[in-house]
């Protein structure tokens, strides 16, 4: 009898370990979006920030207002934007990463109030910033992470190959480079902890302690642990719906998936 109550609880065990999430839809916005890269939940919880790139011409990009249930509240809340992408939040401000430059953006008004300038740029994508306000903008063409401390921008990390989607957790940034998940400690050793992933990664949001949501831009969406497991959540690269950079409610357990060239903002319930 203890024997087989052993065996029981290791079958249990291990069904609980390789336990599989799936993605729900709920909702999807209409197609007033021009190539919508990146969502982030608003303080209050009330409303997405959507950062659309906009076309080619210089200053068409933009930032809506998205409700929870889809609804566009303001299309273009903020304009003049140039190539934006990734997003961040802190103490009422948002920074939004332009091509070349981060532009800030005081959310009680709307208005731009400064853009950092980045030495050497070609292509900046993606946000975090840490407990402590710090900055931390990719930069896909030039390998680099930067960092803004202070309002004074300095390169952090050369040779991160094509890196994009970034995540700060405590001491710890979490940064996608060409198909791998790399984890970086307060001295910049970097960790490769998961690989195999689509080459053209971009978001990242932390699920659970240990445990990532990540997209891959040509549509493409994996729950990966850091002990280098992962699955695939979704897969719509047949449909030529991009997975852009990601956003997730913890509150709600809701995934909000920019889909870039289709225009749209998708929800889905992860299960």
């Amino acid at each position: 009898m203890k024997t087989t109550f052993i065996a029981i609880a290791i079958i249990f065990t291990h069904v609980s370990l390789f336990a599989q999430h799936s993605l729900e839809k709920l909702w999807q916005t209409d197609t007033l979006l021009t190539t919508p890269e990146s969502a982030l939940l608003a303080p209050n919880g009330q409303f997405l920030y959507v950062s659309s790139m906009g076309t080619k011409q210089e200053g068409s990009g933009y930032i809506s207002k998205v409700a929870l249930d889809g609804k566009i509240i303001t299309k273009e809340w903020v304009r003049g934007l140039n190539a934006n992408k990734g997003l961040g939040l802190y103490k009422g401000h948002l920074y939004v990463a332009e091509l070349t430059a981060v532009a800030e953006i005081d959310v009680k008004t709307g208005t731009i109030v400064r853009r950092i300038p980045i030495e050497g740029a070609k292509m900046l994508n993606d946000i975090t910033i840490d407990a402590k306000g710090v900055v931390y903008v990719s930069d896909s063409r030039a390998n680099k992470i930067h960092r803004i401390k202070d309002g004074q921008p300095a390169v952090y990390l050369e040779n991160m190959d094509n890196a994009n989607g970034l995540l700060a957790v405590g001491s710890m940034l979490y940064a996608l480079t060409n198909g791998k998940l790399v984890q970086i400690d307060a001295q910049k050793n970097p960790t490769i902890i998961a690989e195999g992933l689509e080459g053209s990664t971009d978001g990242i949001v932390q699920v659970k302690e240990n445990e990532f949501v990540i997209s891959g831009w040509q549509g493409i969406i994996y729950y990966v642990k850091t002990d280098g497991s992962k699955q695939v959540l979704l897969d719509t690269r047949e449909q030529k719906s991009n997975t852009a950079d990601i956003w997730y409610n913890a509150a709600t357990q809701t995934l909000y998936v920019p889909t870039f060239f289709k225009n749209t903002i998708v929800a889905y319930k992860l299960k």
